[in-house]
């Protein structure tokens, strides 16, 4: 087991990762306040993983509510199933409840455990890459709402994260490829080297070979922690975890949630932001090539839908949590390596991006 450390003052945690850790006592127990545990899953991940995760907690009062799989249930109303079970089971202030499964468990439970009671522990316990690497780590929790992704939610950090890489035997491959888009954009944002590296290092990922795929993880969680101990409640730097987020939350939203996964839109809107940061002057042709390579590489689609023209793009974008007074930013890139956050670039470039990475077919595009 390794271990890295989210550094937040009193508020830090630990990130443990390796294998066979679902289900151990010793490196969960010590974050348990209370007596009261509720397990939160979903239908998929509950018949494979709930019973051996309960064994950490046999001295403790423990529920489970399973919840409807998918990013379209990643609603208010889901969220209400949390709270009855808490209710229904008298949970107090002092209890703790645990997101097991991917990101879309840990953001609705975690939202669920800083507005009960007005805020209660939560631990995470991702099974999907894309949660290991990225949803589990910083705090962010929330919901969805119809007109936009993720836009009624919280800050409230975990108790610690168990991140197991043997639950990664049992995900699907698309599961896998989207979880790669968010391994993909540490190195896009802040290390280039980590960029080489994945293009030297996709097949053995795509193989599930242990060895590389624990390496990845470390070093996701690695820049996710540091980033998030120097901006937590992302004024400045955090931001820049946001490449390819501002398209791909609308290609998400524009597609129906569920339609298209997390990563898959990450994947095509990291792509669209190299390329007006091509067109805007900062990276050269040859770098947008190497990074749609790259994501290709990793089996994620490289267009937008048809459907997703320049006015839908803008409707959508324009109640990004990212708009302020009005205007757009966006995370670019200065140099692979090398992202910042601005609201200044020629919105001819952002029209031609996206007519120009959009799927020349109505069909669906994700394995175009």
């Amino acid at each position: 087991m390794k271990t890295l450390t989210v550094e937040l003052g009193d508020r830090s945690y630990p990130i443990h990762i390796g294998q066979g850790l679902l289900g151990r006592a010793d490196p969960i127990r010590p974050h348990v306040r209370g007596t009261q545990v509720l397990i939160v899953s979903n239908e998929t991940v509950a018949p494979l993983y709930l019973e051996r995760a309960q064994r950490a907690f046999a001295d403790f009062e423990v529920e489970s509510v399973i919840l409807p799989d998918g990013e379209q249930y990643k609603t208010l109303e889901t969220v209400d199933r949390i709270y009855d079970a808490l209710l229904r089971a008298r949970f107090d202030r002092h209890c703790t409840l645990v997101a097991l499964g991917g990101g879309v468990v840990g953001d609705m439970t975690g939202f669920a455990a800083a507005t009960y009671q007005r805020g209660v522990d939560f631990i995470q316990i991702p099974t999907t890459l894309l949660a290991q690497v990225d949803s589990s780590v910083g705090g962010k929790t929330g919901v969805n709402h119809p007109l936009g992704k993720n836009m009624i939610g919280a800050f409230h950090q975990p108790r610690c994260v168990i991140i197991d890489t043997d639950t990664l035997d049992t995900l699907e491959d698309r599961q896998l490829s989207a979880g790669l888009a968010e391994v993909i954009k540490y190195g896009l944002i802040r290390d280039e080297a980590f960029v080489t590296w994945l293009e030297a290092n996709m097949g053995r990922l795509l193989e599930r070979d242990p060895q590389a795929t624990a390496e990845a993880i470390e070093t996701s969680c690695r820049h996710k922690a540091e980033v998030v101990a120097a901006d937590e409640r992302e004024s400045g730097q955090r931001a820049l975890l946001n490449l390819g987020h501002t398209f791909g939350h609308a290609i998400e939203t524009g597609a129906g949630y569920g339609n298209w996964l997390h990563g898959e839109a990450v994947g095509t809107g990291m792509l669209m932001a190299a390329d007006l940061s091509c067109r805007e002057g900062w990276l050269s042709p040859a770098d947008v090539a190497r990074v749609e390579r790259l994501i290709a590489s990793a089996r994620l689609p490289t267009r937008a839908p048809a459907f997703m023209d320049y006015d839908r793009f803008l409707e959508i974008m324009a109640v990004d949590k990212k708009v302020r007074a009005g205007r757009i930013h966006l995370v670019l890139l200065r140099a692979l390596g090398e992202a910042f956050v601005t609201d200044q670039f020629d919105p001819a470039h952002l029209r031609d991006t996206i007519e120009a990475l959009r799927a020349a077919e109505p069909a669906d595009s994700r394995h175009a």
